[in-house]
Parts: structure tokens; sequence; C-alpha cells
């Protein structure tokens, strides 16, 4: 039983050709005069067989996008990208709100005062009505800018590339699809070191930043939003 027991642990490595030669003609000894490890070996070498006849796992199609996006992203997390980040959310959402809010506290103030008057002058006042206008439930993701300009330019005046990219939740773009123009391997190299290195504003759900696709037009140097 321990001799059993001490070659039943060597198995993985006699499979791979990892022990020793004197290891290897113990086994292998052992294999012709004990049925049960003959038995469990004998699994063990299907088990082998069947996991390489699986053979490597493919790539998925847009890994090369993916890994670009990951090492701009890596690359540009800096101190001064992060301040540059704040600013412009900053721009894009709470200022909007906090104009809309000192906008909202104005109009209220006055209609206030309006009322207070209507009351010295009537017996039964006016109803207070809430003018402020709600804010946007839902917004597209829009082109802030980009560290690096295709290198000749992308498309022309007479055959433009328009391009649909998928934008995440912090304004990056983790995919893209070309719907018209020129779509071979040199276009698109160019336009995934463009897109690798530009930056959105999210698309919004409730002032909540989510996914969202945008469309681009590429013609010459030129680029359309």
């Amino acid at each position: 039983m321990n001799q059993c027991t001490h070659v039943r642990k060597q198995f993985s490595g006699y499979l791979d050709g990892a022990v020793t030669g004197a290891a290897m003609q113990e086994i292998a000894s052992h294999l012709e005069v004990c049925s049960d490890c003959a038995a469990e070996f004998a699994e063990w070498r299907n088990a082998q067989s069947l996991v390489s006849s699986i053979g490597p796992a493919k790539a998925p199609p847009n890994l090369a996008l993916r890994l670009r996006v990951a090492l701009s992203q890596q690359s540009t997390n800096t101190a001064q990208e992060k301040l540059s980040r704040g600013r412009i959310r900053w721009q894009n959402t709470f200022r909007p709100l906090v104009l809309q809010a000192t906008a909202g506290l104005a109009s209220t103030i006055v209609l206030l005062g309006a009322v207070s008057l209507l009351v010295g002058m009537v017996a039964s006042p006016e109803p207070l009505l809430a003018r402020d206008e709600p804010l946007g439930m839902a917004s597209s993701p829009r082109f802030l800018y980009t560290s690096l300009e295709p290198a000749g330019g992308v498309g022309d005046r007479e055959n433009p590339v328009v391009v649909q990219a998928f934008v995440n939740g912090e304004g990056r773009v983790y995919d893209y699809r070309i719907v018209s123009g020129t779509a071979d391997l040199k276009t698109r190299a160019q336009l995934e070191d463009y897109l690798a290195f530009s930056v959105f504003a999210p698309a919004r759900l409730f002032g909540q930043p989510v996914r969202g696709t945008v469309v681009h037009s590429f013609s010459g140097v030129s680029v359309r939003g």
C-alpha cells in the first residue's frame, strides 16, 4: 500500500517526463505488477489526451484594442490627468447643476415675493408654482479631446470613414465598428491609435455615467463627432 501511494503521487511528473530516470524505471516496473495503479494511471493518460485535443483558446477579436486602451489608461493615469478629468467633470456635470440650482433659487425668491404681495391684496393667495426646468434624464457620449492625432489623417473628403465607438462609463473607448468607408489594416491601425488616446464625456442616465455609443466621421485631418 505504501508503495502504491508513493507511485501514484508521481503520476503527474511521470506523464510530463519530470522525474529522474531511476524513478521512471521504478514506476514502470510497479505498473507492470499492480493492476490498480495501472488502471488509475490509464485514467491520468486519457485525461491528458483529452486536454491536449482541446487545443489553445482563441483570443477575442478586439483583444488588441483592449490592450491598447488598458496601456493608454495606465500611462495617462497621472496627477495632471486626474486633475484635468476632475475639471472636465466639474464643467460638464456639477457646474450646470449649480447654475440651475442658483437660477431655481432666484426664481423661488421672486415667486415668494410676488405671493407675499398678493396675500396683502386678496384674501385667497395664488398657489406657488415651481418654474425650474427638469434636468435631462439621458445623454449620449460627447468627444472631449485626444492626445494623439492620426498620422496623415484618416479617410478623405470624397471617401470619409464613419466609425461607431463604444464608450464606457469612464469616457474611454472599449470597442469600435467601421460603419462605412475604408476598412483596411492601415486605416484600422490609425483608428485604434486615435481612439485609444481619446477622452469622451460618458453617456449619462439620471445623472449617472453609463456605457453609450457615439459616431465619428473622419475625412482627412478633420474629425467630426
